[in-house]
């Protein structure tokens, strides 16, 4: 188990050294994306402008406050309120946007499933995990709204944000197929059987 403190953007081989239950603080920048995003960049035919390549993206559709573009506000938008939203819905996004985009970190909650895992381990990429119920903690990490792509689907926008000691992350998923998920469930499991044997009924 080890601590990596990184500023993006990140090489694969950068990547593929971190294992399942190291944690990870980003720094420099992060782009936000959601379902409606991606179903129009992968579905839809769209692109956006912005250099995703060693990046990492975080599953967000961020409550945001209009206002004058200024040095504080680049992209006209305040952050009012961050936060990260389940991933298992977007599980078939994972491999186009490493793909396509060169996409090596997915931040989100609740874990990916096993295309995603096969995903991290053919172009080398991992899954940070971050504790829901957090999005006020992590509004803090933020220290602007950089840039916004495709803000037609506003709060489903493409964000850039800047951050600084954005975590620790956990690596719940990396590119060696050990995923934190998976043991979760196996160790549910035993622990069901353990019960069962002990209240003297056959497990099913």
């Amino acid at each position: 188990m080890a601590h990596h403190d990184i500023t993006t953007p990140v090489t694969e081989e950068t990547v593929r050294s971190w294992r399942v239950n190291d944690t990870v603080t980003l720094n420099g920048t992060l782009f936000g994306i959601r379902d409606a995003t991606q179903i129009h960049m992968f579905d839809r035919g769209r692109t956006t402008r912005f250099d995703l390549n060693g990046h990492a993206v975080i599953h967000t559709a961020p409550n945001v406050r209009k206002v004058e573009k200024s040095d504080e506000y680049p992209a006209g938008y305040a952050p009012v309120c961050i936060g990260t939203t389940t991933s298992a819905r977007m599980e078939r996004f994972s491999r186009p946007l490493m793909e396509q985009y060169g996409v090596r970190m997915i931040i989100g909650k609740g874990g990916l499933l096993d295309d995603s895992l096969k995903a991290f381990q053919d172009l080398g990429g991992v899954y940070l995990a971050i504790v829901g119920g957090t999005a006020a903690l992590e509004t803090t990490w933020v220290e602007a709204i950089e840039d916004v792509d495709l803000d037609d689907l506003n709060p489903e926008s493409l964000w850039k944000f800047r951050i600084k000691g954005f975590g620790p992350l956990l690596v719940a998923m990396d590119s060696h197929g050990d995923s934190l998920y998976s043991h979760v469930r196996e160790e549910g499991a035993r622990r069901r059987s353990d019960v069962l044997a002990a209240l003297g009924v056959a497990a099913k």
